[in-house]
């Protein structure tokens, strides 16, 4: 009888065989679709106002934890180089970008 010999797979090798966005890159997509979205509403909806509100608290001492808007910023510059918020008024220009990301796994970050 012949022992087949069996080793664990590291992360990058489960992701380069499945070729599927690993969840962070699926997280940061979708916080870029939310953003396009609530950038291209008309008036000044709730989401709108959600969106650019400042609490007025003051932060704790430390390093400064990342904000939702700090993040998408950081997103965007990744997909779309300095340019990227000219780019979310026009949905179509917007969705080619999103799914160029999407299929070229650009917003990959590495893993350790």
């Amino acid at each position: 009888m012949k022992k087949e010999n069996w080793r664990i797979l590291t992360s990058k090798e489960i992701y380069a065989s499945v070729k599927k966005p690993t969840i962070t890159e699926t997280i940061r997509l979708n916080r870029l679709h939310w953003f396009g979205h609530v950038q291209r509403m008309e008036g000044n909806g709730i989401h709108k106002r959600v969106l650019y509100m400042n609490l007025g608290t003051t932060r704790l001492r430390g390093r400064p934890r990342n904000r939702w808007q700090d993040e998408v910023r950081e997103d965007g510059r990744i997909v779309g180089g300095e340019w990227w918020q000219e780019k979310v008024h026009n949905r179509g220009e917007w969705k080619k970008l999103l799914k160029m990301a999407s299929n070229g796994h650009i917003l990959h970050t590495p893993m350790e």
